[in-house]
């Protein structure tokens, strides 16, 4: 059977896997979602749980890109999940910290951060779909940090593709800025614009908004409200569950670290798929708009004076793309109601579910939240220092830390790794006093010559950028 989808706002006809794979927002608007989610019965549940990583990821995506042929679906995820770009051919192993806390390490890809394990996927498929398509894209994206690098390294040197990443000059790590930046590859082009992660994200929806620039100029995206990534990370949850749990009936909890809300919406897929989850933690820093909205009931998004710069960077988002997606099953996917409530965003910044029936039944989603400060997480990856012998990056520490308060006995919980450490390295100095550990294929990545351009939080300017380095459809 196959899978079709639509727009949470309501207003686009239904499409292929495909057909959405190379968009970011739908017409109206919306974000993609599919019709349904596929349903997965004890029994396949039962059948899945010997599959090694890349048979496990077949069956996932072959529930989702239906229009894609399943040998060639099987290939490409072949050629994507391998141990030379991975670390070993577990691809996302699971570490028992201690009886009933777990670590899902995440970070073993090409850039060591979790988003390697989607973008890799993505490079291949639209390398797939283009050539198959006869066609060219210019991928727009915009990153806090880890987004950008994993997209430009899938991306880098693939036929028929194009790479402008936005990124908000000066709030990464240095070390971040150094992975992107030291690319020189022709068909990556990365913009550092003046301004927070909000205002380059902006930018892209507004690009993404201007159909008729959007279809002269191909333009697709890689941010996380791109459909396929999503569906990527999904893979992790069983595969995670099955690393915890001997039989189908436990359920496990896990806890993620927040920012646009793609990583626990893959959870939350999982779950709505028939994955026995008890809850998903999402654990935020101190921009804890995701916080506020699961403890309220109020989702008030920031603007850049009220968005804090952490040692959690990845994190320091205060609208979160991916919400909406929530947002939607939330209201039983009424998308009149979803896109009232978008409006009402839009206008004036907030909306309040605090009393209504979705909200009061927000318990049957499994989801609750927590926030961590810098202290927490400095204390934190000092305390996986000593009890556990391992180091961790800050925005794990921050899923560790929220972690706790949603521990239950007899429930494994798992914590969902970021990245590696050697990307935040100042926290991992102010709480360990060492040098993180550095991998030898990023050794000297800092003193290497970086190639970017700055730019105001300017749509036309943007555009004209853009326009410059294309060619029209």
């Amino acid at each position: 059977m196959n899978l079709s989808y639509v727009s949470t706002r309501g207003a686009m006809e239904s499409a292929s896997f495909s057909e959405i794979l190379l968009g970011g927002l739908a017409p109206d608007g919306g974000l993609v979602v599919p019709r349904e989610y596929p349903q997965v019965d004890a029994a396949t549940l039962e059948s899945w749980r010997g599959l090694d990583y890349r048979a496990l990821a077949f069956e996932v995506l072959s529930r989702y890109a239906t229009d894609i042929d399943r040998a060639d679906l099987r290939a490409l995820v072949d050629r994507t999940y391998t141990a030379q770009a991975f670390g070993s051919d577990e691809i996302t192993p699971v570490v028992e910290l201690e009886p009933g806390l777990h670590l899902l390490r995440l970070s073993n890809g090409p850039t060591l951060a979790f988003k390697d394990i989607a973008m890799q996927l993505l490079g291949n498929l639209f390398e797939y779909v283009l050539a198959r398509e006869g066609r060219q894209l210019n991928v727009l994206g915009a990153t806090s940090g880890d987004t950008g690098s994993a997209a430009e390294y899938a991306l880098r040197g693939k036929r028929n593709v194009r790479v402008f990443m936005l990124s908000p000059d000066g709030r990464m790590s240095r070390f971040q800025r150094a992975q992107m930046y030291s690319l020189h590859d022709p068909n990556i082009f990365n913009i550092a614009i003046a301004g927070v992660f909000d205002d380059c994200q902006d930018l892209v929806k507004a690009v993404s908004a201007d159909l008729a620039f959007k279809t002269r100029y191909s333009i697709g995206t890689v941010n996380s409200i791109n459909w396929a990534r999503v569906a990527a990370q999904v893979v992790y949850y069983f595969k995670a569950y099955f690393a915890v749990t001997s039989e189908n009936s436990g359920k496990v909890s896990f806890s993620v670290p927040s920012g646009n809300f793609g990583d626990v919406l893959a959870g939350h897929i999982a779950r709505m798929m028939g994955l026995p989850i008890a809850r998903l933690v999402v654990a935020t820093n101190e921009n804890d708009v995701l916080d506020e909205f699961f403890r309220t009931g109020s989702y008030r998004v920031r603007g850049a004076s009220e968005t804090f710069e952490t040692s959690s960077p990845s994190m320091d988002i205060s609208k979160a793309s991916n919400f909406e997606r929530f947002i939607f099953d939330l209201l039983d996917r009424d998308p009149d109601r979803l896109a009232s409530l978008w409006l009402r965003l839009e206008r004036e910044g907030s909306f309040d579910l605090a009393g209504s029936v979705e909200f009061t039944a927000l318990a049957r989603f499994g989801m609750v939240s927590g926030t961590s400060r810098h202290a927490d997480r400095i204390a934190t990856i000092r305390a996986a220092s000593e009890r556990y012998s391992i180091v961790v990056d800050t925005h794990t520490a921050d899923g560790l830390h929220v972690a706790q308060q949603y521990r239950e006995p007899g429930v494994p919980m798992v914590c969902l790794e970021t990245a590696q450490p050697v990307k935040f390295a100042a926290a991992i100095r102010e709480a360990l006093g060492v040098e993180p550990p550095r991998p030898e294929a990023v050794a000297g990545l800092e003193e290497r010559a970086q190639l970017f351009t700055r730019m105001p939080a300017d749509l036309r300017l943007l555009k004209r950028f853009v326009a410059e380095r294309c060619v029209a459809a």
